[in-house]
């Protein structure tokens, strides 16, 4: 397959078979052109913030910087990967867009630290550089369902980029664009705490890396194909459901809201947000409303892979245990680690571009579920790492 310049992720085949098969099909992935860029944003002392109960301001700045950058590649006529990590998220994009999607972040950092006392970081590096340092960086697009897809990534390249956007010479410049108008159009953050499905007891964060990159492709499709065992299909361990979706329309939350997307509180514009944010108690009863709640569980994005194994699944405490049992042993044969962090519920933010089938839904577990489960799996590679004969 050709580079396909800008527009190579949108021309990818777009791959329906089972994800434990499709990882370790080789032939359906393909190198990031060497003239794009991997953009990563991150929430500095995000651990320390959600155990200070701000978990919520964490996923709606991460998401902020999702849409943001989503809408510039909108207007470009460009599809991109991106990734969310409940604390910050990676993006993978062409050059035309790379510069304006910075320069917006920039912006976006600043209100985020003037408005929620929050640090978004962010950092650039080239696929060129990643692949120059001798790292890998495959992508596959992959059908989560009929209207949804998402992008795959093996490799270590995004792990390497992470390393280096996090050293201090990769953190903002502190320039000045004050010129530079953010377009957060599309984000909405309107439903509360989710409990989980009816027959599911608990909501499970769960991340994994494999411990040697070369064999993670046969890594990963295990993981998976214990996921799919002990919990069943994809759909089933799906921890958003519409009969615990509740909405939520107070001025408190909404002005929240509307400060992530504008750095301010405008109150004729909240009060015309009130007013059609409660005519959808309305809306969701009618055949569109429906429909658009069915494609939100559809579309819910409980699954990344980018280089690691980052999901949000539900089920019952004695599978959670049945899954730890399997991990442990994959962990003592040194073919991975984990972190898992358990909680009763899910938390969702949305990109909603068009009600009709425009519209992406954010999930992370309840009480900063990524950046909890992040915390272990960064105290095991301590331990690992220490405990090397190199080390010794």
């Amino acid at each position: 397959m050709s580079a396909n310049g800008a527009h190579f992720f949108a021309n990818l085949p777009v791959n329906k078979i089972p994800l434990h098969q499709l990882l370790i099909s080789k032939e359906l992935f393909y190198e990031v052109p060497s003239d794009w860029y991997v953009i990563i944003t991150d929430i500095k002392n995000s651990t320390n913030a959600v155990k200070s109960g701000l978990h919520q301001n964490v996923n709606l700045i991460a998401t902020g910087s999702i849409v943001m950058v989503l809408n510039i590649a909108f207007k470009a006529n460009l599809s991109v990967p991106f990734f969310f990590g409940g604390d910050g998220a990676t993006f993978i994009v062409p050059p035309v867009i790379v510069d304006q999607a910075m320069k917006a972040l920039m912006v976006y950092h600043r209100n985020s630290l003037q408005n929620f006392n929050l640090d978004l970081r962010a950092g650039i590096v080239s696929v060129k550089e990643i692949y120059e340092g001798k790292h890998h960086l495959k992508i596959s697009r992959f059908s989560i369902s009929k209207q949804f897809s998402i992008p795959i990534i093996l490799g270590d390249g995004l792990d390497y980029a992470e390393k280096i956007i996090k050293g201090e010479n990769y953190l903002f410049s502190d320039h000045d664009e004050e010129n530079e108008e953010l377009d957060l159009t599309g984000m909405q953050c309107r439903w509360d705490k989710i409990q989980p499905p009816e027959n599911s007891e608990e909501v499970v964060t769960l991340i994994a890396i494999a411990q040697d990159c070369n064999k993670q492709a046969e890594v990963f499709s295990k993981v998976i194909a214990q996921l799919d065992k002990i919990y069943g299909a994809p759909e089933k361990r799906q921890p958003i459901s519409i009969p615990k979706l509740i909405f939520r329309t107070s001025f408190n939350h909404l002005g929240k809201e509307m400060r992530h997307r504008l750095g301010k509180i405008k109150w004729l514009e909240l009060i015309k947000t009130w007013f059609i944010n409660a005519y959808g108690y309305i809306y969701f009863r009618t055949e569109s409303g429906k429909k658009y709640l069915n494609q939100l569980v559809e579309m819910s994005d409980t699954l990344v892979i980018d280089g690691r194994i980052n999901t949000v699944i539900t089920g019952t405490g004695h599978q959670r245990l049945q899954l730890q049992k399997s991990l442990d042993q994959m962990e003592r044969n040194d073919e991975i680690l984990y972190g898992i962090y358990v909680s009763g519920e899910s938390v969702m933010s949305c990109y909603v571009r068009d009600l009709e089938d425009d519209h992406i839904h954010f999930v992370d577990g309840g009480e900063g579920g990524y950046t909890e489960a992040a915390a272990v799996l960064k105290e095991k590679i301590r331990n690992k790492v220490s405990a090397s004969p190199s080390n010794s």
